[in-house]
């Protein structure tokens, strides 16, 4: 991987979110190793370098439309314009080889290259045509059509030498399909990151296990797993450590060996265990945050570095499963994304009318799950999704949208503009 940046501000005091996504977005630098790919593996991929066209698309001025072609110099303003219907037709694929002379029109198919000589498409539905004892005649009535309209012209979609798709572009099906239309089978792309995740705690079982006295079923893995799948780099589940010195070193040291990335969850917060610091001190450059936020307070974040050299970038994530998922959206998501080398992505915000009062505090940023819809009146709408407690992760269940309250902001009334981050563009 890359080598760390600039260390990660350390501090006490309460950071704003804004100075913690700052402070990631400094300390980040982008992977650079390559791969090549063919097309049908490359959505999802983050494109390596640009695409340049080596054609003109479309390669030939074409038809935008199914009608008549003719010469832009025989329409009339004042007049209906009569055209005489040459033999033949142009078919998508199969240029005319006749000639069209001045007065003349050709039958042609959406996609035909255009005759020489002929600018302009009349589309069938906007002309009459009759038979005539030579073949037949086409009339088009004055102020139905323009010069030049429904020509595509040669190279209007992409010219030849320029940039189709730019470096840095987490590709879309549209842009595999672009980069197909230019005879391109493959491209190529930056390898996936890897992201080692794991949970801490004794209290945790994994989903189908005796669930004993005490404990819980870990979420957040299965969960922080998800998201990285779905941002399309590579998960590497390490399970669950134990509350043990010896068994979170072995794990870390695993993870920053295999991973390029380490995500967990748990053993950040003020109440836990002094080993827990100490052993990240000793492994690297990693600050602990209380950032002024709800949920997902308690945040540690720095790089680490393994036995033999290889360092990796660490998010610690508070435990509480809404917490979690939460400072993910807020702070890891977007440090992935970079790491991966993908074009800055900020979260897609919008602004909603609040459906209902909501009671908040100045002094740190909220994000508060919602269910983004559409009012009465056209607009958007949220209404939060009841209790809004830390470790009600059916609350992010059932949102599909996070209500976000800025560190400055107090409490809403109904009718009041909030902003919000839909989930589908966050990952």
């Amino acid at each position: 991987m890359s080598q760390p940046g600039p260390s990660p501000l350390i501090s006490d005091a309460d950071l704003s979110v804004d100075a913690a996504r700052a402070a990631i977005a400094a300390a980040l630098r982008p992977l650079t190793d390559t791969e090549t790919v063919g097309l049908a593996d490359a959505p999802g991929r983050v494109l390596a370098a640009d695409v340049i066209s080596p054609i003109d698309v479309p390669a030939h001025d074409n038809s935008a439309m199914d009608g008549y072609a003719f010469a832009a110099a025989d329409l009339r303003a004042d007049a209906p314009t009569v055209l005489r219907v040459a033999a033949g037709t142009a078919f998508a694929g199969t240029p005319h080889a006749g000639v069209v002379g001045r007065g003349e029109c050709l039958r042609i198919m959406t996609g035909a290259v255009m005759p020489a000589g002929l600018d302009t498409v009349v589309p069938q539905e906007l002309a009459t045509l009759a038979a005539s004892a030579d073949g037949g005649l086409l009339t088009i009535a004055p102020g139905v059509l323009k010069p030049l309209e429904n020509r595509r012209l040669r190279g209007e979609d992409l010219a030849r030498g320029r940039p189709a798709v730019q470096a840095g572009r987490v590709l879309k099906p549209a842009d595999v399909g672009l980069i197909a239309s230019l005879g391109i089978p493959q491209v190529a792309v930056l390898r996936r990151l890897r992201v080692a995740v794991f949970s801490t705690g004794d209290e945790l079982r994994n989903a189908g296990e005796p669930l004993d006295p005490g404990c819980i079923y870990d979420s957040n893995r299965y969960t922080l797993l998800s998201a990285v799948r779905r941002l399309g780099m590579e998960p590497v589940d390490l399970g669950l450590v134990r509350d043990d010195p010896a068994a979170l070193q072995a794990t870390l040291e695993r993870a920053v060996a295999e991973a390029d990335v380490v995500l967990t969850s748990g053993g950040v917060s003020v109440g836990d265990a002094d080993y827990t610091r100490d052993l990240l001190a000793r492994m690297g450059q990693v600050a602990f945050w209380k950032v002024a936020m709800r949920p997902g307070r308690p945040f540690a974040f720095g790089a680490l570095q393994g036995p033999a050299g290889k360092t990796a970038w660490l998010f610690a994530l508070p435990g509480n499963p809404v917490a979690s998922l939460v400072t993910f959206y807020a702070f890891a998501r977007e440090g992935l994304l970079r790491l991966a080398g993908a074009q800055a992505t900020p979260p897609l915000t919008l602004q909603a009318r609040s459906a209902a009062a909501i009671r908040k505090r100045p002094g740190r940023t909220e994000f508060q799950r919602g269910v983004l819809r559409r009012a009465a009146d056209g607009g958007w709408e949220v209404a939060i999704t009841g209790a809004q407690g830390a470790g009600i992760l059916r609350s992010m269940s059932e949102a599909n949208a996070l209500v976000v309250l800025g560190q400055a902001q107090g409490s809403v009334a109904a009718g009041d503009w909030v902003e919000v981050w839909p989930f589908d563009g966050l990952v």
